[in-house]
C-alpha cells in the first residue's frame, strides 16, 4: 500500500476512527493520542494492509490492540504507584460538554440519558463492549467486525445479543 493510498483511508475512515477510539478511551487527549498511534502504526504495517479486504475493519484492530495494550500498562504502572488518590485531589476525569438543545432541561436530561447508557456500556468486558461500539458507532457489519476481532460472525452475533440484553437490564433498572 502506497503513502497515497493511505491518505485516501484517512479520508474515507478518519471520522469513524477517530468515533470509535473515543468510546474506547472515554476521553479527548486519549481519544487523539489513540487515533494517532492507530494510523502511525497502519504506516508502519502498510506493507500488510490490502485495501480490498476491509481497511475499515484492520485500521479498527489496529486502535483494538493498542488501546489493550495502554491498558495493560495503565493498569501495571497503577500497581506500582496508584494514581487515584492524585485524580480525586486534582479533580481529574471526564467531562462532556452539553450539546445546544431547545432548552435546559432537554440538555440536562440528554446528558443524564447519554450518561447513563454509557456506564452501562463501560460496565460491560471488552469481549461485549467491543463488538457493541463497533456496530453502533463505527458502522461495521458483523462480518465486518468478526474480520476486525478475529473471531467468527456467530460468535459477534451472539455477543451483540448479549451486550443489548444486559445494557438493556441495567437501564431499566437504573430507570426512575
Amino acid at each position: 500500500m502506497e503513502p497515497d493510498e493511505l491518505i485516501e483511508l484517512v479520508r474515507q475512515h478518519g471520522k469513524s476512527i477517530y468515533a470509535f477510539c473515543y468510546r474506547l478511551t472515554g476521553n479527548k487527549a486519549d481519544t487523539d493520542d489513540l487515533y494517532q498511534e492507530t494510523f502511525l502504526k497502519a504506516v508502519e504495517l502498510r506493507h500488510k494492509m490490502d485495501a480490498s479486504r476491509n481497511p475499515k475493519a484492520y485500521l479498527l484492530s489496529i486502535a483494538i490492540r493498542l488501546n489493550r495494550n495502554h491498558r495493560r500498562k495503565f493498569a501495571w504502572r497503577q500497581r506500582i504507584v496508584p494514581t487515584s488518590e492524585l485524580d480525586a485531589a486534582t479533580g481529574a476525569g471526564t467531562f462532556d460538554s452539553l450539546a445546544s438543545e431547545a432548552t435546559p432541561e432537554d440538555a440536562v436530561l440528554s446528558l443524564e440519558l447519554r450518561s447513563m447508557v454509557q456506564d452501562a456500556a463501560n460496565r460491560l468486558g471488552d469481549k461485549l463492549k467491543l463488538p457493541l461500539y463497533l456496530y453502533y458507532t463505527a458502522d461495521m457489519a458483523v462480518e465486518e467486525i468478526a474480520s476486525a476481532l478475529g473471531i467468527p460472525a456467530g460468535t459477534v452475533k451472539s455477543r451483540l445479543h448479549t451486550a443489548r440484553k444486559l445494557m438493556r437490564q441495567a437501564l431499566e433498572v437504573e430507570s426512575p
